[in-house]
């Protein structure tokens, strides 16, 4: 594997707070990169930097992040569905093609582990499908809190399953007051 440029261009960031989120969320030049857990602390987009982004610089730019921070605030009010902006993620290709298939679940709609694995014509590959949905760096814009346990339990979430089912919850809620609205998610 040889250096990219993007591997060491800088990582701008901000925090989104609204509502009792507190969210950091972090854009190259090319997209947003990484959004993070609710209430973590900005130690856990220092360590993805460090570790996804070869130490990159990281510098606080409200104002670049402001379209994203936008997208999100209107997902988390309610009153958005998809994303539309350019985000900017690298990963094996394992990896880009579950996180791929994570864009395609509809919005109030979960799957299962086995679900994506199917989907992306590998249905034995479960474990590895999890661990590539535990690895994604855009929770809630690559929705991974829509895939739960084949039983229909709550399962593992980078963010805490507080805020998986806080986001299961407002897609649901939505999703019944929204009926009849086109769902098309866009892709990577």
């Amino acid at each position: 594997m040889g250096i990219n440029d993007t591997e060491f261009s800088p990582v701008y960031w901000t925090l989104y707070t609204s509502n009792n989120w507190s969210l950091h969320m972090a854009a190259t030049r090319q997209g947003l990169c990484f959004v993070g857990s609710n209430h973590s602390s900005i130690d856990e987009l220092k360590q993805w930097v460090q570790v996804r982004r070869m130490g990159a610089p990281l510098i606080q730019d409200n104002k670049r992040l402001e379209p994203y921070v936008q997208e999100l605030h209107e997902y988390l009010m309610g009153e958005r569905q998809t994303f539309s902006l350019p985000i900017d993620v690298t990963g094996t290709s394992f990896q880009m093609l579950v996180w791929q298939a994570l864009t395609q679940i509809p919005y109030g709609i979960t799957q299962s582990y086995s679900d994506i694995a199917s989907h992306i014509q590998k249905p034995a590959s479960v474990r590895a499908v999890g661990t590539a949905i535990g690895a994604n760096p855009l929770l809630i814009t690559v929705p991974c809190h829509r895939v739960i346990g084949k039983n229909g339990s709550l399962t593992g979430y980078r963010g805490g399953l507080d805020m998986k089912t806080r986001l299961l919850n407002l897609e649901q809620l939505n999703s019944v007051t929204a009926k009849g609205e086109s769902k098309e998610i866009n892709s990577l």
